[in-house]
């Protein structure tokens, strides 16, 4: 499956894996509806981070959640 394109439910793949990823608690911030599909790339790049790093510490997932937030809508 390719998430190059900047689609809806790719989108939704993406955010939905990095709340996986990233332990989020509160689902609510990982809504893949607020977040900007125009800023497809930015959060796929994040989605490539977080993948290849794997494990994460508590600081890098503060920083990641973050950085999401700023391409919410």
């Amino acid at each position: 499956m390719s998430l190059q394109e900047p689609t809806q439910d790719n989108l939704n793949i993406i955010i939905n894996d990095m709340a996986e990823r990233l332990q989020v608690v509160n689902r609510s911030l990982m809504d893949p509806e607020d977040y900007d599909i125009n800023k497809y790339d930015e959060i796929k790049s994040l989605h490539d981070i977080v993948e290849m790093k794997g494990q994460l510490s508590v600081s890098e997932i503060q920083a990641f959640v973050q950085e999401l937030g700023q391409y919410r809508k």
